[in-house]
């Protein structure tokens, strides 16, 4: 790394971020000042009334500093008091915070990049029909307000950065970190092609199975969802069925690799699919793990044997309940992140950071070495 800095090193973690960022903070101290006595965490908060208005607070200047601030929007677990009720956030909730926090900087900041892992609205990035451009219209407002540069992970669709051709906007793959985790937990994998292979839950997530195919060079299958466009439920067209497009899966374990589990109804549905056609073992592996429909379906599939491990990051809130389920595996990315931040911090090129195929071959070569 070089000694230059963009300016001096601040990290801003919004509620619900702050062991997330401790944990990005510890790999910064220890990477460059080894003490336990400073932080690169600046306090910033959004207290409210009792009416559930709010505004954003800083503690210290932040004039000329690189300024890094980590948002989850999709965190659930964090609570306020509206007219004496306790109040889950929302993600719109969780933004407004976000503007509040630049707006309190007040463009004395050198630079402002937002780490948003899962994009707000990140789900409506086209129009179809009358309706709005959400993500788009967050990205404008947020580069308005004086932000360089976003952070973002497995973006839905990475195209939504059109809305702002002018601004930096980093889309980082968790592909690597996913397959860790997968050897970590089960050494007897085998990535030979005729053991094992990748299918894509439906057309949406193709590029991304592409890439695991290609870099694991294992086959590639796809289910593509049959949907009954002439009803709305739940604010889209409901899903009638799979249907499955690959070669024969008889007694080979299988990926499943997609950007998040919202409900996880199509994940189930996809794996029962895939044990009828004779598949071994079923992972998932899912960079964002809401489980909005909660557990109790997951739990009753894993009993039935329908799949082995689901995977997702920690980039978003993880509830106690599934951080105890036996199904789950826990994907840390705090050290990719604090990479990410270090290294913007010394205004060098994160190319080698965004290109992981080099990590996964020599990850998959010591695998099968030890096999």
């Amino acid at each position: 790394m070089k000694d230059a800095l963009y300016g001096e090193l601040t990290v801003i973690g919004m509620r619900g971020c702050e062991k997330f960022v401790s944990q990005v903070d510890a790999y910064l101290k220890e990477w460059r000042r080894h003490d336990n006595e400073e932080t690169f965490v600046a306090q910033a908060e959004c207290p409210r009334f009792g009416s559930g208005e709010a505004k954003g607070m800083l503690h210290e200047s932040l004039r000329g500093h690189d300024v890094y601030i980590i948002s989850d929007c999709f965190n659930h677990g964090v609570t306020y008091k509206m007219y004496g009720k306790t109040v889950p956030m929302s993600p719109d909730e969780h933004f407004a915070d976000l503007k509040r926090v630049i707006a309190a900087i007040g463009g004395k900041a050198r630079r402002i990049s937002v780490v948003m892992p899962m994009l707000y609205e990140g789900r409506q990035h086209k129009r179809s029909g009358r309706e709005s451009l959400d993500c788009a219209v967050a990205l404008q407002e947020l580069i308005n307000m004086g932000v360089s540069n976003f952070i973002t992970f497995d973006a839905h669709d990475p195209r939504v950065q059109n809305a702002i051709p002018l601004a930096g906007f980093d889309n980082v793959r968790s592909s690597y970190q996913m397959l860790k985790a997968l050897v970590h937990n089960y050494p007897d994998i085998d990535f030979n092609k005729d053991k094992i292979m990748v299918v894509s839950p439906d057309e949406g997530a193709m590029a991304r199975c592409i890439y695991y195919s290609s870099m694991l060079k294992i086959d590639l299958g796809m289910f593509y969802k049959r949907r009954n466009y002439s009803i709305i439920v739940n604010g889209k067209n409901p899903i009638e069925a799979h249907e499955y497009l690959g070669r024969d899966l008889q007694g080979m374990d299988v990926i499943i690799a997609d950007d998040m589990i919202a409900s996880g109804d199509s994940v189930i549905d996809v794996a029962k699919q895939l044990k009828e056609r004779g598949a071994a073992r079923i992972f998932v592996f899912s960079t964002f793990g809401l489980f909005t429909a909660g557990m109790e379906a997951l739990d009753k599939a894993y009993e039935e044997g329908l799949f082995t491990r689901i995977f997702t990051t920690n980039l978003v809130y993880q509830t106690p309940e599934l951080l105890s389920r036996e199904w789950y595996g826990d994907v840390n990315m705090c050290k990719y992140v604090a990479y990410l931040i270090d290294t913007l911090n010394h205004d060098e090129s994160i190319s080698s950071l965004l290109d992981q195929s080099k990590r996964i071959h020599k990850l998959v070569d010591a695998h099968n070495a030890r096999k």
